[in-house]
C-alpha cells in the first residue's frame, strides 16, 4: 500500500479508504476523526466521532451533549485498528486536546497535522514531531512574510501600553478557544496577577480550562464590572469594534493574532495595539516541521500552499496542495 493512497478528496472532506474514515470533515458522516475542537475542523451531526477526550468536551460545549450518535475518546498515543491500518493521536500543540492524526499501513505513514504550532504554550501539550513518509500540513501563515514574534515579547507589549495608560481599559480580542486562554497563561507567567475580566462568550469555554486544573488566577465577568479603566478585557475579535465596547470609555483596542503581522490588517480594523501572537505555525516552523517529519510526500491543505509546495518541490520533495474548501480562522464570525 503506498502512502499517497492513504488519502482521497471527497465533498465530504479528506477520507482514508483503507479505514473508511474521514478526517475533520465538512459534512455529516459516518465516522469522523476530529484534530481539535475549533468550529471550522470539528463539526456536529457525525454518526461517530473519535478524538482526545478535551476536544470531545469541546464539542459537547459548544454544540451540546448530543453533537454525536457516538464520541468515542483517544488518548495521546493510544493505537486503535480501524480497518486496514493503524491510528493514534499525536499532540499538535495548537490548543487543548488537538492532535495529529498518524495512519500506519503495510510499509508506510502519513501524518495529518490539523493545526499546530511550535511555540511553547503553558495551557496544552506539545508538538510532538512524528516521522512519516507523507506529511499533510496546514499553511494558515504559509508566506515567508509570516514569522511571528516571540509571545512573550507581545504581552509584553501590553503590560508595557498598561503601564502608558492606566486610565483606559485595555480590550484584547482573542480567539474564544485556545487564544484567550493563552493569553491569561502568558500573562500570568509575567507576573501579572490582577483580575482578567472576560467578554460572556469566553467564559464557557475558560471555565472549563479552570476546570481542567490549567492555572488561570483571578478571573471575572466583564458584564456589570463598570468601565474597567487600567483592566485588561478579553474578548472575542468582533466584539472590540461592536455595540458592546462602547461602554468603556476610550479604550485601547487590541487584537492578538498571526495576522496583526500585517499592519495594514491592524489599520483597517482600528486596531491600536497589534499583537503578533498566534497558535499557527509560521513560515519558519512550518518549513523546519515539514523537513524534520522526513517525507517524502508533501500534501499542504488551507492556506498559503502554493509557496510551500514550490519551496519543498525545489529541495526536492513530492510537494502538491489540497484544495479544501471551508477551513480558514480558528473560529466562525457567528461564534464569536
Amino acid at each position: 500500500m503506498q502512502a499517497a493512497t492513504f488519502l482521497a478528496l471527497r465533498p465530504q472532506g479528506l477520507y482514508c479508504e483503507a479505514g473508511d474514515f474521514y478526517i475533520d470533515p465538512l459534512r455529516s458522516v459516518p465516522r469522523a476523526l476530529i484534530t481539535h475542537g475549533h468550529s471550522d475542523h470539528a463539526r456536529a451531526g457525525h454518526d461517530k466521532v473519535l478524538a482526545t477526550r478535551d476536544t470531545l468536551a469541546v464539542m459537547a460545549l459548544r454544540y451540546g451533549a448530543e453533537f454525536a450518535h457516538e464520541a468515542q475518546v483517544v488518548e495521546y498515543g493510544e493505537e486503535l485498528r480501524i480497518g486496514d491500518v493503524a491510528v493514534s493521536l499525536h499532540p499538535a500543540g495548537h490548543v487543548l486536546g488537538s492532535a495529529q492524526i498518524l495512519i500506519r499501513g503495510p510499509g508506510a505513514r502519513t501524518v495529518v497535522s490539523g493545526d499546530y504550532k511550535r511555540e511553547p504554550d503553558p495551557t496544552c501539550a506539545p508538538f510532538e514531531l512524528i516521522a512519516c513518509d507523507t506529511f499533510v500540513s496546514e499553511a494558515t501563515f504559509g508566506l515567508p512574510v509570516f514569522r511571528h514574534s516571540n509571545a512573550a515579547g507581545e504581552i509584553e507589549k501590553l503590560l508595557a501600553s498598561l503601564r502608558l495608560f492606566p486610565e483606559r481599559a485595555h480590550l484584547v480580542g482573542a480567539y474564544t478557544f485556545g487564544k484567550a486562554q493563552r493569553l491569561i497563561a502568558l500573562l500570568r507567567q509575567k507576573g501579572y496577577d490582577r483580575p482578567v475580566f472576560l467578554h460572556g462568550a469566553l467564559e464557557k469555554l475558560t471555565d472549563y480550562y479552570v476546570r481542567r486544573g490549567i492555572a488561570l488566577g483571578d478571573i471575572r465577568k466583564a458584564a456589570g464590572a463598570g468601565d474597567l479603566a487600567g483592566e485588561i478585557v478579553l474578548c472575542p475579535p468582533t466584539a472590540v469594534s461592536d455595540i458592546w465596547s462602547r461602554k468603556f470609555a476610550d479604550p485601547v483596542t487590541s487584537f492578538a493574532s498571526g495576522w496583526m503581522r500585517v499592519r495594514a490588517r491592524a489599520r483597517q480594523s482600528g486596531i491600536e495595539l497589534p499583537l503578533v501572537i498566534s497558535d499557527h505555525a509560521d513560515w519558519d516552523a512550518l518549513c523546519t516541521t515539514i523537513s524534520e517529519t522526513g517525507c517524502s510526500k508533501l500534501l499542504v491543505t488551507h492556506g498559503e500552499a502554493d509557496a510551500l509546495v514550490h519551496c519543498f518541490k525545489n529541495r526536492g520533495i513530492d510537494a502538491e496542495p489540497l484544495h479544501m474548501l471551508g477551513y480558514g480562522e480558528d473560529e466562525a464570525p457567528e461564534e464569536t
